[in-house]
């Protein structure tokens, strides 16, 4: 029995499943799992929630762990948080105003740029010699105040000759993390090129942490298994490639849901949703995999040029805010906030706070007070030296707060100071230094009996909080007598929950399938058709005063997988007049993604013609090489891309390595003197190497 474990960080929960990899997906109920836990994410310190999550999972007695697999919300949240450590960014052969161009000035803000003569043409050729004095001189100079260059020459895709003579300098130099373009991906477009490789500079030392950090709790623990982490297509690869290479973990998170989802349902198309406590994916498997974008992942505003799985991403979770919107129309998302069912249970004395705000008179408080009841505000991190930076207003708000909770009542109570204390609130939410505690879906389904892991009675408090507040909104106006309940009011938040659900859905199939966007960014007419089509059709209303009778039908079926999704998918599926999975282990998929996917690496190869005379010329990542004849360099190409894709793939911790390469020649119909020709364009020569993770030999009996 060869024992794996699966670790996922995701943006509330880490989750950690013990995998037995000796039993084939649908040969039993369990698929392969034979333990599951979760912790709370502890973003200020990830790995902390990951030992807890380990030490949930793990019996007093680990068994023989042969591999471990980590996917990871690291580097997604550190780009767009704007986190990372200071880089040297070195552009051989750019022209001048490369900078202003994919929003890479932005992007390397304060850290050094340095240009250097050289670069290559679009065949390969050179365009100026390397400048090797300029380029010692900048990596000694800044050397001492960053962590890690990037490398990215001008055409380097074509030949990586300069960035290789610039890379092993630096290593030589100085010994520090060097990221070079070409080793990330073989796309054109240089700018956006540099930009994925600054963002990957930066992002070596913080993955390196965690790295260093879950390794350090599986020593504690007696493991000596392998560590894998997850990419953004969903494949695995060695921890010690992904420290050189952290930016192909971007969307770890989502692409190890949807590696699970495969595996625990079984399903081949379908589109798969990951409701967890934040955010709600949505992905769409074709054929067994997932959808990539081609076109490369756009994280925090950032396009990169990483190759991810497509997926669209709505702030809608269990832990999302429950709130009224500029219309004062009820809606839920996109802020996360913590349960007050969460935050009494861990401390008590909410509870009377909440008593006490639903025995007094709202008449008796301002207007931002009587909308702040249920609200509590609580430190999520300390200052530390950031201190300094915070202005009057903030400073204030941050001692309120203490080292304790404080009602947004009671930070509201002074009529004159609210806007601004609201204010400043809002500012340390958004660094993450305060999180706000209010009613949310996890609250509602404490109300209605559908989950009991906290505290019940301050989801049923605030919900009739909340219920006062909407009878005061809307309850009067429509003839309605008395305030709803706390359960009335609760089903409504349910309602709402599967009106954006099926919403979402339904926005990501119009997306993927027509490319047309349901929710346009400036609102008007498709939020009309959006709210007279898709929300009618979703939210299970008789509408007698309906012209048009509205149903949709999802012609996919539907793979739930999240903690939340038992409660509200099964709506949704039919409204949508859909089938629903929510396979096994639905809570734990993530974690199961993370173990259940294989290695795989890809090398590309292009093949252009110079000239009659010259012949064609080979492009590959280590350099090019020219052949008279298009069938020579073909097969070259062939051979070498499928040796260079094993050996990565072998690099990356694959065993028994297959190797499947294609070649496609590009073929242009042209009309030369009234007689059509064909013209060759060029070749592309793919070879995709896979296998399942080298498991870590078997400890020895003691």
């Amino acid at each position: 029995m060869a024992i794996l474990l699966g670790i996922d960080t995701g943006g509330t929960y880490t989750d950690a499943v013990l995998f037995d990899d000796d039993i084939s997906p649908g040969s039993t109920a369990s698929g392969g799992v034979i333990g599951s836990a979760k912790a709370l994410t502890t973003k200020h310190d990830l790995a902390e929630g990951i030992r807890n999550a380990i030490d949930a999972v793990l019996p007093a007695a680990p068994p023989d762990i042969r591999l471990v697999s980590l996917s990871t919300t690291l580097a997604t949240n550190a780009i767009v948080e704007g986190h990372g450590t200071p880089v040297c960014l070195l552009l051989v052969g750019y022209p001048r105003d490369a900078l202003d161009l994919a929003g890479l000035r932005q992007a390397v803000g304060n850290d050094p740029v340095v240009f250097i003569d050289g670069g290559h043409t679009v065949s390969g050729e050179e365009q100026m010699p390397l400048d090797v004095e300029a380029a010692r001189q900048a990596i000694l100079a800044h050397a001492p105040k960053v962590t890690a260059f990037a490398v990215s020459g001008y055409f380097a895709v074509r030949n990586p000759e300069h960035e290789l003579a610039v890379r092993d300098m630096a290593r030589a130099l100085t010994g520090l993390p060097v990221s070079c373009g070409h080793e990330l991906t073989s796309a054109l477009d240089a700018p956006r090129r540099a930009l994925t490789t600054v963002i990957n500079a930066r992002l070596i030392p913080l993955l390196q942490q965690l790295i260093l950090a879950v390794r350090g709790i599986l020593e504690e623990k007696g493991v000596r298994a392998s560590l894998m982490v997850v990419k953004g297509d969903g494949s695995l690869i060695d921890a010690e490639v992904a420290l050189r290479q952290p930016v192909q973990t971007i969307l770890s998170g989502p692409a190890a849901s949807v590696v699970g989802a495969r595996f625990l349902s079984g399903e081949d198309d379908v589109l798969v949703v990951d409701m967890g406590g934040t955010t709600s994916d949505v992905a769409l498997l074709q054929g067994g995999r997932p959808v990539l974008n081609r076109d490369g992942a756009t994280v925090g505003g950032w396009r990169t040029m990483v190759e991810a799985v497509a997926v669209h991403t709505f702030g809608l979770g269990g832990d999302s805010e429950v709130r009224l919107n500029e219309a004062e129309q009820l809606v839920v998302g996109p802020r996360r906030v913590v349960p007050l069912s969460l935050l009494a249970q861990q401390r008590p004395h909410v509870l009377d706070v909440l008593r006490r705000q639903l025995a007094a008179q709202d008449a008796e408080r301002g207007v931002d007070a009587r909308n702040a009841v249920g609200q509590f505000a609580l430190r999520q991190r300390s200052l530390e030296a950031g201190r300094g930076t915070l202005t009057r207003e903030q400073q204030l708000v941050w001692d309120m707060l203490g080292d304790g909770i404080v009602s947004l009542a009671e930070l509201f109570a002074e009529p004159r100071a609210a806007y601004f204390r609201r204010l400043a609130l809002s500012q340390l939410v958004d660094r993450s230094l305060v999180v706000i505690s209010a009613f949310t879906p996890t609250d509602a389904a404490h109300v209605l009996g559908y989950q009991s892991d906290w505290s019940a009675e301050a989801s049923s408090l605030g919900a009739a909080l909340w219920a006062r507040r909407w009878h005061g909104v809307w309850g009067e106006s429509q003839g309605q007598e008395g305030p709803e309940d706390a359960t009335a009011f609760s089903q409504r938040v349910m309602r709402q929950v599967v009106v954006q659900s099926g919403r979402a859905l339904v926005a990501a199939a119009l997306a993927e399938a027509h490319g047309v966007e349901l929710e346009d960014g400036n609102g008007t007419q498709h939020n009309a058709i959006r709210h007279l089509f898709v929300d009618r059709a979703l939210d299970g209303l008789a509408h007698e005063d309906a012209v048009l009778d509205v149903t949709l039908a999802l012609r996919r079926p539907i793979v739930a997988i999240g903690a939340p999704v038992a409660t509200y998918y099964p709506t949704v599926a039919q409204r949508l007049h859909t089938r629903l999975c929510i396979p096994p282990y639905a809570g734990n998929a993530n974690a199961v993604g993370a173990v259940a996917g294989g290695v795989m690496q890809t090398v590309r190869a292009q093949i252009k013609l110079l000239d009659a005379e010259q012949g064609y010329r080979v492009h590959l990542p280590t350099g090019i090489h020219d052949f008279p004849d298009l069938q020579a360099a073909a097969d070259f190409a062939l051979c070498e891309t499928g040796r260079l894709a094993e050996a990565q793939a072998r690099e990356a911790g694959a065993a028994d390595v297959q190797v499947q390469s294609q070649r496609h020649d590009h073929i242009a119909r042209i009309r030369k003197d009234e007689v059509y020709e064909d013209m060759y364009i060029d070749t592309e020569v793919v070879a995709l190497a896979f296998g399942r993770p080298k498991l870590a030999e078997r400890l020895a009996e003691s």
